[in-house]
């Protein structure tokens, strides 16, 4: 998954006190009967008909169970270890984060980034959850930052560290409970110029490992040079630490160059050798990957490409494909996926939001 949290469970009871009677007592019969059925929550940020920006927290069987308003667009979300508090990061350039209190009905608390930096979109907590981290751009330095925020002091910013790299985007802490792994996406970006990529000829992507005592950079893993233009994005770690990344082509997208592979703990890199045909099929670009480890399967999805790809984690063998406009969100259910697409397709169903890239999970 994109996001650590610890596996175990929360207990159903107190996830569904720490919802607060007010929000429970507000369910729709049919989201109250979702909720008293699955085996976790999830959350997904959303455009609505009306152009507004927000974050749905979902039933397994993907009921929409609440909506909370965002100010802007949202991208990837993520829960707290013990399920209590949801955090909402802003799509890249984005400023803000919204955390929201699953114990209250309070609207969500706007956490601002500091001046000269902005947000990629993606953050974890510590074990503990004590501290919440984010992918942030030193954008007049071309450095990457992590930002280090207290969840047990209204989300105050601590402080930072370097990411080992330009254009940090997703990251996961390991299984150890004290290493990070960054993929920096090797992107050098500046506000000023949107979302242009200012250095694709000399762009260097890597996967970094970060000591949590001190934040310093324990380890730094490159691709080929002949594949610095594959932008490392988005994480799926195994429960034993090994953790497949996937890519984006800022080169030629209709070379069938390798877009995901993974890392083991001890940074070995291995490729994976996707037919040419299906490689060509998500024209560069794998918008989120996600790992299940029930069905020993990661899928990669293809909005770019309209198609999602599950994959044997063993073999590299594909054992299913969707074929679906504009598809992305991608996260663990049961024995498989719970997808979603930008077109507004939840779970196979047409819905009336248009879902953003990346789907979070909490067990209860």
């Amino acid at each position: 998954m994109r996001i650590f949290s610890p596996t175990a469970p929360i207990d159903r009871r107190a996830f569904l006190t720490a919802a607060g009677g007010a929000f429970l007592a507000g369910l729709a019969p049919r989201a109250a009967a979702a909720l008293a059925n699955t085996d976790a929550v999830f959350a997904s940020a959303y455009l609505d008909g009306y152009e507004n920006f927000g974050v749905a927290l979902l039933a397994g069987d993907g009921t929409v169970l609440h909506r909370y308003d965002l100010p802007q667009r949202g991208h990837d979300a993520v829960f707290s270890p013990d399920g209590e508090t949801l955090v909402v990061f802003a799509r890249r350039p984005g400023t803000f984060a919204a955390a929201i209190d699953m114990r209250s009905e309070a609207e969500p608390l706007i956490i601002h980034a500091p001046e000269g930096r902005h947000y990629y979109g993606h953050g974890c907590f510590s074990p503990d959850g004590k501290l919440l981290f984010s992918t942030e751009n030193d954008y007049d330095n071309a450095r990457g930052a992590i930002g280090i925020y207290d969840a047990t002091d209204g989300f105050r910013r601590i402080g930072e560290f370097f990411s080992g790299g330009i254009g940090p985007h997703d990251m996961t802490v390991m299984p150890d409970g004290r290493t990070m792994l960054i993929a920096n996406g090797g992107l050098e970006t500046h506000p000023d110029y949107g979302r242009a990529v200012l250095n694709v000829a000399t762009m260097k992507p890597n996967l970094a490992f970060v000591d949590l005592a001190d934040f310093s950079v324990l380890s730094v893993h490159e691709l080929a040079p002949d594949l610095h233009k594959l932008s490392i994005r988005h994480l799926a770690m195994m429960d034993d630490g090994t953790t497949w990344f996937a890519t984006q082509n800022q080169g030629d997208i209709h070379q069938p160059l390798p877009l995901a592979g993974s890392i083991s703990p001890d940074g070995d890199i291995r490729l994976l050798d996707l037919p040419e045909d299906d490689l060509r099929l998500m024209r560069g670009y794998i918008g989120s990957v996600a790992f299940n480890d029930r069905s020993g399967s990661v899928v990669f999805t293809s909005p770019q490409g309209n198609v999602a790809f599950e994959v044997k984690c063993d073999t590299g063998a594909i054992c299913n494909r969707v074929d679906l406009p504009d598809i992305c969100g991608a996260v663990e259910r049961g024995q498989g996926f719970l997808l979603s697409s930008g077109k507004g397709v939840l779970d196979g169903r047409q819905t009336d939001l248009s879902w953003d890239n990346h789907i979070a999970r909490r067990t209860v």
